[in-house]
């Protein structure tokens, strides 16, 4: 009798023990699905391990699971550690990481489903209206049956110990449903010949059947393959149907349903051909990169390069290298986007062997994505963050792109930082962990100078082009315009114009979307916000719309105060919608196009703009961090961009990092090509390090000032930190929590090692209806810093005061806010 380890899809921290059930002919294996008993639930679970025998002093009751819902694992059992690991560091449930790991709709929950019995109906059509225990009642008495949703409502309440009585009593039978998995393998008719008939049938058939036949040799002729899809024949012979039955009967053609990949790469963007030779750079750091493949060996690299060095062409190579050793890769990419310019490059290198994972695919073409991968069909992976996850069996390189960037960090539910768990999986895989940047994380640079990185280099551009000029604009020394500063001063808007006129291409740059930051009532004073959090409202004023950045809230635009009725509304500060406007005003000739998440809002609509750039069809983008990483645009000379301030008054200590590593990002899109580069930078602190260094692509010069302030102050990576936020609905119990858990958090420091700081209002004090608090912990001991976030996460909510106050455990903090 095996015993399995099984993580259940529920937010348990621990795994449960299961018998395996009797009279089944699958053998248990780790990355299987199961159905198992949880209270009175039936959940999804996974199996992690099998054991032949429980410990001795084990008195729990053991309960069979139910069912296997798959005939093969999910994922390849190396994984297992890699879970668990996961599930250990950020503190999170290991089950519901396997369920946000694997494809949407591949975790069903059992519902309840609650029958009226004849009996019943006979007891129930009896009662008065004015005797039903609630406004559900009218439909249970209706259609003789309640379930899903509506039963969710009712468990537990009073009306679950109401419906359980009813059943003792033989009026309701309450019933336990599992829904099937909403994604399937997708069926395609095709057809072919029948093996065992030749072409002596010819004579004897209609034209209509000749016709078909012919048309099914031509077509597998040109694809030299015998099986032809019914959608092509469909194509060429719109009434085949009824031809290929009558073909089917005298035994002529053979038509079965194949499970076919649907297909989520659509219209691939431009991509770089193979260059004829590679730099002396880049032959070098391959060099290093190349003996380390061929083991199978731990290996972590730090890849330092300029823009435009050819990060993207060894990456290729490597991976390159590592399939030829029958071995996978993993490219990983903080955005969407950046997977999307990655795609071309690598399907024109290895063509059918690349598959993609990330949120933007659909549900079905993510799990025939996660099928391709897991048969090994697929060798080459490539996504954003949850591709971390990919069922790869014997990954030897796992690259991660723009590894600085804070996309990686998960910021809500598991908070994992993909770029970290990467190396961890690459030391558990035994392979090499390729980090590339053109301004490497200070933490990741710490380690390539302290040697726990081999730290490997490509200081100059391809075709040693030069890295653009960049000037700085003091907009404190720009005079103003009806005692309003200009959105361009007269340096920015020469350039634009004097690019225009040459016929050259520009971005512009702002990390701020819509048309206004704020819409100010200038009679009372009153700025219009979100009803549901803390923050202004963005004007976005093609849609006519107030929108909430954070939770999505949207109204229409108001023509009066809500507050004082004043008309006197005026629109504050500036978004990408405001520039691109204002642009199209003082060029009107100028074709002029906006990249942002309110114009990107589809694969397909992002995908059009990027090649109307390509294609020179754009004088003017416009656009926020969407256009600074990874695009080469070679007919790009001007980059502008209008504030570079903007992060470095955000309540974070990597304001300086952040703003140093987009300006130098935005920076890198200009000078690709033929032609040299030019930046202008608007500014009102040129002397800020982040901004200075940045004009030279100093990034020693900022690391120094940065390592420098992190050392005096005992922050990362001279410290590592927990960010414990307290949320709920009452303001006033999230802050008696967080003074509670804030005392509880000092008693137990007391005399350690951990630092507690706070509690405090976060600096966005309410998010989607819910008031936040944190409390930061910050320790050079890793095992005590976490040990004191596992004790705080476990409190019960008697401790905190109130059932509706919840903790959110946030190791290694991204962002503060």
């Amino acid at each position: 009798m095996a015993y399995l380890e099984v993580a259940v899809a529920s937010p348990i921290a621990n795994t449960l023990t299961y018998l395996e059930p009797v009279n089944q002919a699958l053998s248990p294996c780790p990355g299987l699905r199961v159905l198992v008993p949880l209270g009175n639930r039936q959940v999804t679970g996974y199996v992690l391990s099998c054991v032949d025998a429980l410990p001795e002093n084990n008195n729990f009751k053991i309960r069979p699971i139910i069912d296997y819902l798959d005939d093969e694992p999910l994922f390849p059992a190396t994984m297992v550690l890699f879970y668990r690991w996961l599930a250990d560091y950020y503190q999170y449930p290991i089950g519901e990481i396997i369920k946000g790991a694997l494809p949407t709709g591949l975790a069903p929950q059992s519902g309840r489903q609650v029958m009226m019995t004849p009996v019943g109906r006979s007891v129930f059509e009896t009662w008065p209206e004015i005797e039903w225990p609630g406004s559900w009642f009218a439909r249970f008495l209706r259609d003789g049956k309640i379930t899903g949703a509506v039963v969710r409502k009712l468990w537990r309440t009073k009306v679950q110990r109401l419906l359980e009585r009813w059943a003792d009593q033989g009026l309701v039978e309450i019933h336990a449903i599992i829904p099937a998995d909403r994604v399937k393998e997708k069926l395609e008719l095709c057809v072919r010949r029948a093996e065992d008939r030749g072409q002596d049938e010819r004579e004897s058939l209609k034209r209509s059947e000749s016709r078909l036949v012919d048309l099914i040799d031509e077509l597998s002729r040109e694809s030299n393959c015998p099986w032809v899809a019914g959608k092509e024949l469909g194509k060429r012979y719109a009434g085949y149907r009824k031809t290929l039955v009558s073909l089917e009967e005298q035994g002529i053609l053979v038509a079965e349903e194949h499970a076919v990949y649907r297909d989520p790469f659509g219209e691939l963007p431009a991509f770089s051909a193979k260059p004829d030779f590679l730099t002396d750079d880049q032959q070098a750091v391959l060099a290093v990169l190349a003996p380390a493949l061929q083991v199978r060996r731990y290996a972590p690299f730090l890849l330092h390069g300029v823009t435009g060095s050819g990060k993207t062409e060894v990456y290729m190579q490597a991976a390159a290298l590592t399939v030829a050793q029958g071995r996978q890769v993993l490219v990983l990419v903080p955005e969407i986007a950046l997977a999307t310019q990655l795609e071309g490059n690598f399907i024109s290198r290895f063509a059918d062997r690349v598959a993609i994972l990330h949120s933007g695919l659909s549900d079905g073409e993510r799990f025939d994505q996660w099928r391709r991968i897991a048969s090994g069909q697929a060798s080459i992976v490539i996504g954003a963050r949850s591709a971390l996850f990919a069922p790869l069996a014997d990954p030897g390189l796992i690259v991660v792109d723009e590894e600085h960037d804070g996309a990686y960090k998960q910021d809500d539910g598991f908070r994992y930082h993909a770029r970290d768990a990467a190396v961890m999986r690459a030391s558990q895989a035994q392979a090499v962990v390729l980090l590339g940047s053109a301004t490497p994380s200070i933490i990741s640079f710490t380690h390539a100078t302290t040697g726990k990185y081999t730290h490997l280099t490509l200081p100059k551009r391809v075709a040693d082009r030069s890295l653009p000029d960049v000037e700085i604009v003091d907009l404190k020394a720009v005079p103003t315009v009806s005692g309003k500063p200009p959105i361009f001063s007269p340096q920015l808007l020469c350039a634009i114009k004097d690019n225009f006129a040459a016929g050259d291409q520009t971005l512009v740059f702002l990390n701020r979307r819509g048309f206004a930051n704020l819409v100010l009532c200038r009679g009372c004073g009153h700025t219009l916000q979100c009803g549901h959090c803390h923050v202004s409202l963005t004007l976005h004023q093609k849609s006519g719309q107030l929108v909430c950045h954070y939770c999505g809230f949207s109204m229409n635009s108001a023509a009066v105060c809500p507050k004082c009725q004043s008309a006197d509304l005026a629109s504050v500060g500036v978004g990408t919608e405001r520039i691109e406007d204002e642009l199209q005003r003082l060029l009107p000739k100028a074709r002029i196009a906006r990249l942002d998440r309110d114009t990107a809002t589809s694969r397909t609509r992002y995908l059009r703009i990027l090649k109307a750039v390509h294609q020179r069809e754009i004088d003017i983008l416009v656009g926020t961090q969407m256009i600074t990483k990874g695009h080469h645009f070679p007919h790009v000379t001007l980059v502008g961009v209008v504030w570079a301030d903007a992060g470095l008054g955000m309540p974070d200590y990597k304001a300086g990092e952040r703003t140093f590593q987009l300006l130098t990002q935005v920076f890198g899109r200009a000078g690709r090509g033929e032609k040299l580069g030019r930046v202008v930078v608007q500014t009102y602190h040129p002397e800020h390090y982040s901004i200075a260094t940045s004009q030279n692509n100093n990034y020693e010069t900022m690391y120094a000032e940065e390592i420098q302030m992190r050392r005096a102050l005992s922050f990362p990576p001279f410290s590592r930190l927990v960010n414990i936020r307290i949320e709920g609905p009452s303001q006033k119990d999230v802050e008696k929590a967080a003074q509670s858990l804030g005392r509880l958090a000092r008693e137990q420091a007391r005399n350690g090692s951990v630092s507690v700081l706070g509690p405090a209002p976060a600096p966005i004090a309410k998010i989607r209806d819910l008031y936040r608090w944190q409390m930061l912990l910050k320790s050079s001991d890793l095992r005590a810093l976490h040990s004191l976030s596992a004790y705080l996460a476990s409190q019960k909510p008697s401790t905190l005061g109130s059932s509706t106050v919840k903790l959110q455990v946030d190791v290694d903090p991204e962002s503060m806010i």
